[in-house]
């Protein structure tokens, strides 16, 4: 049997049994020792800030200009919702994206770079898409080539220009069925995308 101090809490491996996991019987889950934890802001120790969703915690900082701001931007990309102190292997490859993309918007716009994402939009809310999607376009706006992998119709219909795969998925795919503005995709007559592209442009 080995015990393994790991963040918070203590896990007992053992050996022909499953491990088992018990609060740090020294911070008792908070992650930070007793003198730590003694330095508060506004009533609250270091672990209850991080318990704190970023929205709450925008809220709970706004008097603390760095801090803030960096909540602010992850909020424009949709990221309110995750706590503060959440792990990083919890959280899913779109949302991994969308804190690099914040990382970059508090950046200097210098402009000239180049933005690979893969579906960021993956699991977010419609109203969060928009908020993401005008982000991007900020990116774009400042000189930027934003270059996204995506099925989300929102994002394809405010492309700049689309390039459409195909013409099915697996081993029948893989060649340009159609490129160039969404409009002109949504009239490709080989492409299976092209009906969805053109009912989303319908939409007022």
């Amino acid at each position: 049997m080995t015990w393994v101090r790991r963040e918070g809490f203590v896990a007992v491996e053992l050996l022909f049994l499953p491990g088992t996991y018990a609060p740090c019987p020294t911070c008792h889950g908070a992650r930070y020792n007793a003198e730590t934890l003694e330095v508060t802001h506004q009533g609250k120790n270091i672990a209850e800030v991080l318990v704190l969703t970023v929205d709450a915690a925008a809220e709970f900082l706004s008097a603390v200009p760095a801090a803030s701001r960096s909540l602010e931007t992850l909020r424009e990309v949709g990221l309110g919702y995750p706590r503060l102190g959440q792990p990083a292997t919890e959280l899913s490859g779109g949302e991994a994206q969308r804190i690099k993309l914040a990382t970059e918007l508090q950046r200097a716009r210098r402009g000239h770079a180049l933005y690979l994402l893969d579906e960021p939009t993956a699991g977010l809310h419609p109203s969060d898409i928009a908020l993401l999607l005008r982000q991007l376009h900020r990116l774009v706006d400042a000189g930027n080539t934003v270059v996204v992998v995506e099925h989300d119709l929102d994002t394809i219909a405010t492309a700049d220009w689309v390039i459409d795969l195909g013409p099915g998925g697996g081993d029948a795919g893989g060649r340009v069925v159609a490129a160039g503005p969404p409009a002109r995709v949504a009239r490709a007559r080989r492409s299976a995308t092209a009906p969805y592209v053109a009912a989303r442009l319908a939409r007022p």
